[in-house]
């Protein structure tokens, strides 16, 4: 059996404060968190990696409502988006739907063991979010 490294598959959970970064493996199999960042941070990890030519592909967390619908943060993710295609024209860009990441992401740092102190850090929260959305991504595919 042998396997095809490909480029990592990026996932991006924006929030205005904090953008939580997950990355999957060379595979495209599992995803890991990266981390919390700033905008500014965030364009320094993007740059490193084209640089490095590691990005396939970006995925962004799109917060659509129950019935799909819109909303405020939906506008602000569009904008986000056109900001880092202005800056990045040469990433493939891809919306996905981040409903219940958080919750998810929540439940998954309760079963982890951490202490309820360290589960409470956003930062925490919004990694774990992009990582979420990432393995649903991955997954999706991989069927």
């Amino acid at each position: 059996m042998s396997f095809t490294l490909k480029k990592r598959v990026i996932a991006i959970d924006y929030g205005t404060k904090r953008i939580g970064v997950a990355k999957s493996d060379p595979l495209q199999l599992f995803a890991q968190p990266v981390g919390t960042v700033d905008r500014a941070g965030l364009s320094g990890m993007l740059e490193e990696m084209l640089r490095s030519d590691e990005i396939g592909r970006v995925i962004i967390g799109y917060p659509l409502g129950e019935n799909g619908e819109t909303n405020a943060m939906t506008g602000v993710i569009d904008r986000f988006i056109e900001e880092l295609l202005v800056e990045f024209p040469q990433l493939m860009i891809e919306r996905v739907d981040e409903h219940h990441s958080s919750k998810d992401a929540r439940k998954i740092l309760a079963a982890s063991g951490k202490s309820r102190k360290v589960r409470q850090e956003k930062g925490r929260i919004d990694s774990a979010a992009a990582c979420v959305m990432l393995t649903e991504y991955l997954e999706s595919r991989n069927r």
